[in-house]
């Protein structure tokens, strides 16, 4: 009798330190349903994704020793990096990066090709993320108009709403639309962007919602953004910003209104010249008041409140008006990401305060890089330059006219692809296929023109390597062109001053990957990894079905 009381004691005493049945389940303390216990250990409560627009990874390691210990810093040394993190298509472009970082997939399956494109079924140029089927919410203007209906696959953000019968929230933020609308996919609760001009407001549209949420009113009647009216001063001492070029240079852009690229910049009086609120998007404080919104959404969608993970997107698209207007050595470019440094720890900050510091999941990585100024590339003697894009046009209309009659067989031209008229090409009793070549090799004798691949190739190689496996990856059967035309390496179509990007060389290609937070590893690799295994990273962390489209891989040295 005294034994069977003590071995019912033992048990009872197991009940109560071993909460785990004999299936290794954790027996909720309220009644709840039962749940794997390492699911337990490794689910967020939310999930933070960062796209730094136009981020060059260098930008880690040139600006390091002025960044603190809680930004970038802290997701390095307590994160996992992921060191030669590369885009394996082109054209690298805003729309296409975000859309590839989240759909775990490329141009060729999930269909934004470019950020604008000829559409051969509707003959006219469209965008990315415009939809005229919807309304503005919180503007006058059509700048609202938008959805992500060009966008044919699922993103990670729709397969956690599909994996948590919708109840799981994703919030998507960024200055510009397409930066919210593609990462939050088809089924966001919300999608938010800034409209400048004269409103200074963040607005939506229709597609999500029918009103803007009282905490979204509340934040534009706050008038934070008239707070960012206000000179651009640079952080620290600028003799200290040793890691860029000198502050007045012929490589920079200019401010309408100025007599020189240089500090500060006085955006009160520059105001009225460079479209009112627009102008913060192409300094730092652009970033600053993302990231007041972003902390805000925390409460006013109550991201991260229960055990359903939520998903919170955010996009910095100040660091690509930036760049684009000063270039990649510029002064202000460094300035920017050391404001961005300090930007991103606030918002860590409130996340650890809001979430708590091991509820949460972050990874950041950009859309795109760019490339060094090719003037100043060239004033020291290193491969670059500029397309003499008039000498082209008349040389190649020549070239039509004599070869065809005509130079209407070519209907558009855009981002390095050329679309021919199929019906010009078949009354003129030609084949496609000698079309393409035959216009292939004219480009070819062109001084500025370093490879050009035509759409036959693109249907009939499979391409493992090089220039034409990541123009293949970027090539979508249906909406793509038939010429594509890669120019020589530092020769960009662009303005004498500021960088650009879209091309498939490496300075285009390269950008942080970084992954910090709760089932994440601490450590680093430099082993090649791709924008396309950010999506699946994730939803192998979170347990969820892949993107519908999805060809990239779990970084496996990432997850705990």
């Amino acid at each position: 009798m005294y034994k069977n009381r003590f071995s019912l004691l033992l048990v009872l005493v197991a009940l109560i330190f071993n909460p785990f049945d004999s299936v290794g389940q954790k027996k909720s303390k309220k009644g709840d349903k039962v749940e794997n216990s390492d699911h337990l250990r490794v689910t967020p409560k939310l999930v933070v994704g960062i796209v730094v627009d136009q981020m060059r990874y260098d930008y880690l390691t040139r600006f390091w020793d002025h960044y603190g210990d809680d930004g970038f810093k802290r997701l390095i040394n307590d994160g996992f990096n992921c060191k030669n993190n590369h885009f394996n298509y082109a054209p690298t472009y805003t729309g296409p990066g975000h859309t590839s970082v989240y759909t775990g997939t490329t141009p060729a399956s999930h269909g934004i090709i470019a950020n604008d494109w000829y559409d051969k079924e509707l003959d006219k140029s469209v965008y990315c993320a415009a939809d005229d089927a919807y309304n503005s919410v919180g503007t006058s203007s059509d700048a609202g108009k938008m959805s992500p209906h060009r966008m044919m696959v699922t993103t990670v953000t729709d397969q956690l709403r599909l994996h948590t019968q919708m109840r799981g929230k994703t919030i998507a933020i960024a200055l510009k639309d397409r930066g919210a609308v593609l990462p939050g996919g088809h089924t966001a609760n919300g999608a938010f962007w800034f409209y400048g001009n004269n409103e200074g407001n963040w607005i939506t549209s229709s597609f999500y919602m029918d009103a803007l949420p009282k905490w979204v009113t509340d934040f534009n009647a706050s008038n934070v953004a008239e707070g960012y009216k206000k000179p651009w001063t640079a952080l620290k001492d600028i003799n200290t910003y040793l890691e860029s070029g000198s502050d007045n240079n012929k490589y920079e852009g200019l401010f309408e209104g100025e007599v020189a690229p240089t500090f500060p910049h006085d955006l009160p009086s520059l105001w009225d010249a460079n479209e009112g609120f627009d102008m913060i998007k192409a300094t730092p404080y652009g970033n600053s008041i993302t990231t007041d919104f972003a902390i805000a959404a925390l409460d006013g969608e109550n991201l991260g409140a229960d055990a359903i993970t939520d998903f919170l997107a955010v996009s910095f698209s100040s660091t690509d008006y930036v760049g684009h207007k000063f270039g990649v050595n510029s002064k202000e470019i460094q300035d920017t990401y050391l404001r961005l440094d300090r930007d991103l720890a606030r918002l860590f900050k409130a996340l650890d305060k809001k979430v708590g510091e091991n509820n949460y999941t972050l990874f950041l990585t950009a859309d795109h890089a760019a490339i060094n100024v090719p003037a100043y590339l060239r004033d020291h003697h290193i491969p670059a330059g500029y397309m003499e894009g008039e000498d082209l046009k008349t040389k190649f209309s020549e070239f039509l006219k004599y070869k065809y009659g005509t130079t209407d067989i070519v209907k558009n031209s855009s981002n390095n692809q050329m679309f021919l008229d199929h019906s010009i090409i078949k009354n003129l009793d030609l084949k496609l296929g000698d079309v393409e070549e035959e216009i292939a090799r004219e480009l070819m004798t062109y001084k500025d023109i370093d490879r050009v691949y035509t759409g036959q190739q693109m249907w009939e190689n499979d391409y493992t390597q090089g220039v034409p496996f990541i123009l293949q990856n970027g090539y979508n059967l249906k909406r793509s062109g038939d010429i594509l035309i890669v120019l020589k390496p530092g020769t960009i179509n662009y303005p004498i001053t500021g960088s650009t990007h879209g091309s498939p060389q490496i300075y285009d290609t390269h950008v942080p990957l970084l992954f910090y937070g709760r089932g994440i590893t601490k450590g680093s690799t430099t082993e090649r990894t791709e924008i396309s295994d950010v999506a699946p990273t994730i939803s192998a962390l979170l347990g969820i079905a892949f993107p519908s489209g999805n060809i990239g891989r779990p970084i496996t040295k990432v997850i705990e």
